[in-house]
């Protein structure tokens, strides 16, 4: 989904209201796939992935672990995918979520799309008579957006702390679902704070399914983020989820389209709070695709820029969905430094960035995993198989205590690192660990 320096709601409700991640085949659609396709890189008949589809034949098991990596899902969504496909008539007809229903992909869908309407039904309350306004009013709960908002805070610390992230997923589902239907029982005039309250914590139903490898669930996400930011008139909170949503494009190594939105969230960022980080995030993530597009010296000066939060007087973030103090700028640099082939000076940057999380109390695992699954890479550029093992395995171990996707994803990438060292066999070893991990 494409964001310009606008994201049109109307553009989002129809993504969201045409159910793209219900079952399989909305799966299949989402990502690009024809039945054709997708069979082929199963090495499987088209006829049999329309079996599938039709709940007539399910993949046999030695097949699901690759149909889940080509869907951009773990196990056990593939066989939400597979066990749900035919959900969508009655979830259209307007049947709500239960509380206890905690699917994943299916209920973060099924919200987007209530909340999306609750919207759309408050928007209209500003036509109707004072009076029944006034009465609806006095009917709301006094200081509801406060509370959403304190919880909001709550959630994005336990996020953050969180080892595994899995466990917050319900309750975020669940905050989700009550905020949607604040919509239809709070006063127009309240709206826009509860935009604000809803473009905060889309943005982190957003970070969990990014975690958890499921990419269309979380540009979604980020979308409605944007959107419902937008109409609070929430600049910094806009921008945030522009490079959210950013990171999608990062990941699919379409450089220039990630460039283009962040030039939106740069311009946006410029209209909000001058004493907020948001504007050297900005410059941060521009960094990681000026690289990308092997434009060193732009990299550079995006990431001098983003070294200029440090000038903030103030705490500069709020914890939640700015969380940017530039703590993490020597591995941003050493990141940005191997993208572009200055391995020493990513080595430098990265060992820096490494003995500082190591000293910092409550420190990301995703983080760390990301600066040791890094130094692997710069092994392997060189043929170093120690500096290969020692840091790949340290990755790994971490994925296996975390359950981070993200650190999984990336320990996948530095597979293809190996070459020739694959013949080794401590990196043969490691290379088979982390297939194994991927099928967890």
């Amino acid at each position: 989904m494409h964001i310009g320096c606008t994201v049109c709601t109307t553009h989002v409700i129809g993504e969201v209201e045409r159910g793209t991640l219900v079952g399989l085949a909305e799966r299949r659609k989402v990502l690009g796939y024809s039945q054709e396709t997708l069979a082929q890189a199963l090495g499987v008949d088209r006829t049999t992935v329309g079996r599938w589809e039709c709940g007539k034949s399910e993949p046999q098991p030695p097949l699901r672990p690759k149909l889940a990596e080509i869907l951009q899902v773990d196990l056990a969504d593939l066989d939400s995918l597979l066990g749900r496909s035919h959900a969508l008539p009655q979830e259209a007809a307007g049947s709500s979520p239960s509380s206890d229903d905690h699917t994943p992909g299916v209920t973060e869908d099924m919200i987007r799309r209530e909340f999306l309407r609750a919207i759309t039904v408050t928007g209209a309350l500003a036509a109707l008579p004072g009076d029944e306004v006034e009465e609806l009013s006095e009917r709301a709960h006094r200081g509801a957006v406060a509370d959403f908002l304190r919880m909001n805070a709550h959630l994005w610390q336990v996020y953050q702390l969180a080892c595994s992230k899995g466990p917050v997923l319900p309750i975020v589902h669940e905050q989700l679902g009550t905020l949607s239907k604040a919509f239809k029982k709070r006063p127009s005039t309240e709206v826009p704070s509860l935009c604000g309250a809803a473009g905060d914590l889309f943005q982190l139903a957003g970070e969990l399914a990014f975690d958890r490898n499921r990419y269309a669930d979380a540009a979604s996400s980020y979308a409605v983020a944007a959107s419902a930011s937008k109409d609070a008139g929430a600049f910094d909170l806009w921008a945030c989820a522009l490079i959210r949503h950013a990171y999608i494009d990062l990941h699919d190594r379409r450089y220039g389209e990630a460039a283009n939105l962040l030039s939106a969230a740069e311009r946006i960022a410029r209209r909000g709070d001058s004493e907020l980080s948001t504007r050297h995030w900005v410059a941060a993530v521009q960094a990681e695709a000026y690289a990308g597009m092997d434009d060193f010296t732009a990299c550079e000066r995006a990431l001098d820029k983003a070294e200029q939060v440090t000038h903030l007087t103030g705490l500069g973030h709020n914890g939640g969905w700015l969380r940017f103090d530039g703590s993490r700028l020597a591995e941003e640099r050493g990141a940005r430094y191997l993208q572009l082939g200055r391995l020493d000076l990513a080595e430098n940057a990265l060992v820096t960035a490494l003995g500082e999380r190591a000293l910092a109390p409550g420190h990301s695992f995703r983080r760390r995993g990301a600066v040791l699954v890094d130094l692997a890479v710069i092994g392997a550029k060189r043929r170093d198989v120690d500096q290969v093992v020692t840091f790949g395995r340290k990755a790994l171990r971490l994925a296996q205590e975390s359950s981070s996707g993200y650190v999984a994803r990336r320990l996948r990438a530095l597979r293809a690192e190996f070459g020739p060292l694959a013949r080794d066999g401590r990196v043969a070893g490691l290379k088979a660990e982390i297939n194994a991990l991927g099928t967890t």
